[in-house]
């Protein structure tokens, strides 16, 4: 479980830091982090940010908003919450530099109108970085990845949990999100002009970063 909270925030860390890649931004940045739940990837955006940013956390769930907030709190950090829908945002046109999402978009139930708000609220020269999990590319370790997590996770949460059906819906989300090519095209035909693509613990999950110029 450690070796997993390790790589777990070896890649926040990567996210982290391909967000604050500021280029000629001098004075603070303005990062929308979205779908951003209990807030866990808004308080390390906010602790890694220079002084006089702004950092934003939105979600559809105030209860999730309520407990991010206490985080917030706790953390000391300088950083709020908004409820709100991620398909429709409630900011003007070219608001914010940077924009996260954090294993969020998989559960957007209108990928691309999610795309093009985050398009619209992002200032010209600003960017877009999406964490999200996936299938890894390489057909063996990808067997072994749809056996543990199609058979042996949902067995398991089961008995531990009793509600397997918690432990199904993660799968079924990730397979049924767009291969990297596939999405990439979406991100483009949202309006990002320059689009990439990292894949990062053999292809279990990946990067997305759209730009608009």
């Amino acid at each position: 479980r450690a070796k997993n909270w390790d790589t777990i925030n070896a890649q926040n860390q990567q996210v982290i830091d391909k967000i604050l890649d500021l280029g000629d931004i001098k004075d603070g940045v303005s990062v929308l982090d979205v779908a951003c739940g209990t807030g866990d990837f808004t308080i390390e955006i906010a602790q890694k940010a220079p002084s006089g940013s702004e950092v934003i956390g939105i979600d559809l769930s105030e209860g999730m908003m309520q407990i991010g907030r206490q985080k917030i709190a706790a953390a000391g950090v300088n950083a709020s919450m908004v409820q709100g829908d991620c398909e429709a945002l409630p900011y003007e046109d070219n608001t914010f530099d940077r924009i996260s999402v954090g294993f969020g978009v998989r559960n957007f139930e209108h990928l691309e109108l999610g795309l093009s708000e985050m398009y619209r609220v992002l200032t010209p020269g600003g960017k877009l970085v999406i964490l999200e999990l996936s299938v890894p590319s390489n057909a063996f370790i990808r067997w072994g990845y749809k056996l543990y997590f199609l058979k042996v996770l949902p067995f398991i949460g089961g008995l531990v949990s009793g509600d397997r059906g918690a432990y199904e819906y993660l799968p079924a989300s990730v397979l049924r999100f767009p291969a990297p090519d596939k999405f990439m095209e979406i991100m483009k035909s949202a309006g990002f002009d320059i689009v990439e693509h990292t894949a990062l613990t053999l292809g279990i999950c990946r990067m997305y970063v759209g730009k608009k110029i």
